[in-house]
């Protein structure tokens, strides 16, 4: 599995409504291309978003996007390092 960011910015900012229909909408799709969401980072006043997922590749989070129909700046591939 690889370890895969998605980018997206928000304007107006995100709100609680808008995260919740996103996230019933994205499940599902993830599942059906074997992503597992791990974390996500939103910013404080919540324009910018940063998620962090395992996927079998990049290109299997952006099938789940597209299918989900949820827009994205960036997808890409990354490593993790840690101290």
């Amino acid at each position: 599995m690889a370890d895969v960011i998605l980018e997206r910015s928000f304007d107006p900012p995100l709100t609680d409504e808008l995260l919740t229909e996103l996230t019933h909408r994205f499940s599902p799709c993830l599942d059906r291309n074997g992503v597992r969401w791990i974390r996500s980072h939103l910013s404080k006043d919540r324009r910018r978003l940063i998620c962090h997922f395992q996927a079998p590749d990049a290109g299997a989070l952006r099938s789940a996007l597209r299918q989900a129909r949820i827009e994205h700046e960036r997808v890409w591939s990354s490593r993790i390092l840690e101290p």
